[in-house]
């Protein structure tokens, strides 16, 4: 993995100092909070409902075990003993005091991370697909790519204050894992007819308070003018993005207003000027920063272990957690471990420093000291050799990291809601661990299938509730707490915004009204269908009309004979 060289040490440290001494002036009276507010969100620092909360930006979500011993410590020092990782592949502290924070961004420091642009109207952190340079429908690891652009967008001084924070994700492989199509920019990495490497270029994808899915404003870009296309695009928003409007400030918007065709012909005018400029990505470059993601290693190993599979068959347990939690691996032998954050009565991405530390001790032990953060706020050993699978199975199981979840009902998407966030309009960690609790029978959730269900506490969507097959939004109805529900989002090559089923519910009707969407799915669903597949086919309207006929009064938990 990446490594900071002389200039990122020097950066960071700098950062730290001049923030120490900008604490220290707010501590003493001589900034105001007005004053010190855009200087602590420039290093990840919010004010939350009870407490400071700090975000640390974890690059495309590759994380050393050291990296990680050092969020446990942070936990235990400077918090209450846990984290929560968020679907941006970062890491939230929610209980931090602001006199603390220069001492943690120094550690931080010391295992090569920061807080910077975590926050703020500027290039936020750049993420990919948790299963870069493993996954094996992979064309190209688009690693090197994102490190080239986190060097490039940090502290860039034309982009420190754009109209509004900007989000890019990249995708190396078949399978679209970093949900390119709901970001400012998102980018694909394909070959052309001549078999060159290039990027496909989406623009204005987004959710929050008005979804959209990102447009194609280029089909083929060659990856040397990754930089300075995107330096275009961001020129053209910088200059006519809508600043007097916070919530008409989304590059989305602009391309709404514009049209995709005339964004893009501006876009292409400006790039003119700049393509053959400094931002001209070199090959020398390129692998320079490569040389950072090689491969680790690897074994030659068999491509079959007649002891493991007679294991999966042998004890169901751990053959359902192979099916879910086990994902493939490009080198024979090998395979990538998810490690789920959604045990049954534990807030959704959370995970204690006991936790943390345990995780890095299988990382050295099992994974070449790597891992990363997936978008659903789970964490990943990249790469396990599969004779290994029951040893880390057993360990997980004794730390609550192992249940075999990852993409079924309770493997849910949530942000800290009301309990946390000044922003939410009402609690998301309640909805997910009613649900969770209400569907806590393993067999039942293997024998429904996939179903993605996020829950987002405001219209900011950091549970990014519109693309969840089933999405849960907490509004406010006269000072109480209500919940929307739509159905048929979806992230992925397939990505749709979901729709509105109708009226809002109460907190305590949300696990009926999840068993009622349930049914329907049961009932409608043909042979093998998975439930987006379902609902993609019979519409909204049948789930409307089942949840909404008679009034919701009380709880019951499921069971076979309901989806009988």
């Amino acid at each position: 993995m990446y490594r900071y060289d002389q200039y990122d040490h020097q950066i960071v440290k700098e950062r730290v100092a001049q923030y120490a001494d900008q604490v220290r002036r707010r501590l003493n009276g001589e900034l105001t909070e007005d004053e010190f507010r855009p200087l602590r969100l420039q290093n990840g620092l919010y004010y939350q409902r009870h407490a400071y909360m700090l975000r640390i930006a974890v690059p495309y979500g590759l994380l050393a075990s050291r990296q990680l011993r050092m969020f446990a410590h942070i936990a235990r020092e400077h918090d209450r003993g846990y984290g929560h990782f968020t679907t941006r592949q970062n890491i939230q502290f929610n209980w931090i005091k602001v006199e603390e924070t220069p001492e943690i961004l120094r550690k931080l420091a010391s295992v090569e991370m920061h807080a910077i642009q975590t926050s703020g109207n500027c290039v936020r952190n750049i993420t990919s697909d948790e299963y870069a340079g493993i996954a094996p429908d992979e064309l190209v690891d688009p690693r090197p790519y994102c490190e080239i652009l986190r060097q490039w967008s940090t502290f860039h001084p034309e982009f420190a204050y754009l109209p509004r924070k900007f989000k890019i994700a990249i995708n190396g492989a078949e399978e679209d894992r970093a949900a390119i199509l709901v970001h400012d920019i998102g980018l694909s990495i394909v070959k052309n007819e001549q078999g060159e490497i290039g990027f496909r270029v989406l623009v204005g994808g987004g959710m929050g308070r008005t979804p959209i899915l990102g447009s194609e404003i280029r089909a083929f870009l060659p990856w040397q003018h990754v930089m300075s296309y995107i330096e275009a695009i961001l020129r053209v928003y910088n200059q006519y993005g809508r600043r007097d409007n916070i919530y008409k400030a989304r590059i989305k918007i602009l391309v709404k207003a514009l049209g995709v065709e005339e964004f893009a012909r501006q876009v292409e005018e400006e790039w003119q000027h700049i393509k053959d400029g400094p931002s001209t990505l070199t090959r020398e470059e390129l692998d320079r920063v490569a040389a950072y993601f090689t491969a680790p290693a690897y074994e030659t190993l068999p491509t079959t272990d007649a002891a493991f599979d007679q294991l999966k068959t042998d004890n169901k347990a751990f053959g359902n957690w192979v099916k879910r939690n086990v994902k493939p691996h490009r080198v024979p032998g090998y395979a990538a471990v998810v490690l789920s954050l959604k045990k049954t009565g534990v807030p959704p991405g959370d995970a204690t420093a006991d936790q943390m530390d345990f995780v890095a001790d299988l990382a050295d032990k099992y994974s070449f000291g790597e891992l990363r953060v997936t978008h659903e706020q789970n964490l990943v050993l990249s790469d396990v050799k599969i004779t290994d699978l029951e040893a880390i199975w057993n360990a997980a199981k004794s730390q609550g990291l192992a249940t075999p979840n990852i993409g079924l009902l309770t493997d849910i998407v949530c942000c800290p809601g009301g309990d946390f966030c000044a922003l939410a309009n009402a609690k998301s960690i309640p909805i997910a661990q009613d649900i969770a609790e209400r569907f806590d029978n393993l067999d039942f959730q293997h024998d429904i299938g996939e179903i993605e269900l996020n829950i987002s506490g405001c219209i900011n969507s950091c549970g990014h509730h519109h693309v969840g097959h089933i999405g849960i939004l907490g509004v406010d109805k006269d000072g109480s707490e209500w919940y929307q529900v739509s159905i048929g989002g979806a992230q992925g090559n397939q990505s749709s915004i979901g729709k509105i089923i109708g009226p809002s519910f109460s907190a305590h009707q949300m696990p009926e009204v999840i068993d009622r969407i349930l049914k329907v799915y049961v009932r409608e669903r043909q042979e093998d269908e998975r439930f987006i597949e379902t609902a993609r086919r019979i519409g909204v309207a049948p789930f409307k009309e089942y949840v909404y006929a008679t009034p919701i009064k009380s709880e019951h938990k499921a069971g076979e004979d309901a989806y009988a």
